[in-house]
C-alpha cells in the first residue's frame, strides 16, 4: 500500500519498533530517533515486550518460527496507533511479509494487515507522513553521501527522504556515493551462507566509501552499519558510516 493510501500517522502516539540490531550494537540510533521525534512534538511510546520482527527464521524458510515471533510482535504492538521503526529492512518485513506468514489464518492475517498499514520506516514518517524535511539541526560545513539500503530502497521506495532530511541540515551538503544503491553484502543470513560473495560485495562497498569525496557516509539500516563499519574497521580505514537519525540528533545538541 503506497503512503498516500494509507491511514495518516499526523497528530498520533508513535510506539518505537528499535531492532534487535540496534537494540544491542546501536542503542545511540534509538535514543536519536527519539531526541527527534520529541522535538518535533510527537509523543513516544515504547512496548516492553517486543522482540524481534522474525525476519531471520523467515529468510531461512522457518515460517513457523518467523509466525511465532510475528505473533509476538503484533502482541507486544496490540495497542499502537502508529509503528515507527529506524531500519527499512525491519519495516518491509512487517508491512511486506506479515500478510503472507498468515495468508492460511484469517483472524492474525488481519492483525498482520493492520500492522502493516500502520507502521512506517523512520525517514518515511518524517517525509511522507509528517511532511517534515527540516527538523531543526545544524552542523559544520559537512559533506554527507548515502549509501541506499536494499530492502528501503527496492521494497519500500526509500531514498529521497533520507536525502532531503539531510540537506536541510544547515551546513550540510549532499554528496554522491558511487555505486549508492548497490547492496553491501550483508543480507542477513546472506553474509553468513555466502561469505566470499558477501565479502566481495563489501569490498567494493568499501572502496567506494573510501574514495568518496563526503565527511560522513550515512543509512538507514544498522544492518548495513554493521556491516560496512565491520569492513572499514578490518581495513584499518579511519572512515565509518553513520545512520541517519544518528546524523540529525547531532544537528540538535
Amino acid at each position: 500500500m503506497t503512503a498516500d493510501l494509507r491511514p495518516s500517522p499526523r497528530y498520533k502516539p508513535v510506539s518505537l519498533f528499535v531492532t534487535c540490531i540496534v537494540d544491542m550494537i546501536y542503542p545511540q540510533t534509538g535514543i536519536s530517533v527519539v531526541e527527534i521525534l520529541e522535538r518535533l512534538g510527537v509523543e513516544v511510546r515504547f512496548p516492553m515486550a517486543q522482540t524481534c520482527c522474525g525476519q531471520p527464521a523467515f529468510n531461512s524458510g522457518f515460517q513457523a518460527d518467523a509466525r511465532q515471533v510475528a505473533k509476538q510482535f503484533l502482541t507486544a504492538f496490540a495497542d499502537a496507533e502508529i509503528i515507527v521503526c529506524p531500519s527499512g529492512s525491519c519495516a518491509s518485513m512487517v508491512r511486506h511479509y506479515y500478510p503472507e506468514l498468515f495468508k492460511d489464518d484469517p483472524e492474525w492475517r488481519d492483525r498482520a494487515l493492520w500492522a502493516a498499514d500502520i507502521t512506517w520506516e523512520f525517514t518515511e514518517y518524517l517525509v511522507d507522513g509528517l511532511g517534515v524535511t527540516d527538523v531543526g539541526a545544524k552542523l559544520p560545513p559537512t559533506k554527507v553521501a548515502f549509501h541506499h539500503a536494499c530492502h528501503g530502497l527496492r521494497l519500500l521506495h526509500l531514498g529521497t527522504q533520507a536525502q532531503a532530511l539531510a540537506a536541510a541540515v544547515e551546513g550540510v551538503t549532499v554528496t554522491e556515493l558511487n555505486g549508492a544503491d548497490q547492496c553491501c553484502g550483508f543480507g542477513g543470513l546472506f553474509s553468513v551462507k555466502m561469505p566470499e560473495i558477501s565479502s566481495a560485495m563489501l569490498d567494493d562497498k568499501v572502496a567506494s566509501i573510501n574514495s568518496a569525496d563526503a565527511d560522513v557516509i550515512v543509512t538507514g539500516d544498522a544492518s548495513c552499519l554493521t556491516q560496512m563499519n565491520g569492513g572499514l574497521s578490518r581495513q584499518q580505514s579511519q572512515r565509518r558510516v553513520l545512520h541517519i537519525a544518528e546524523l540529525l540528533a547531532r544537528g540538535l545538541k
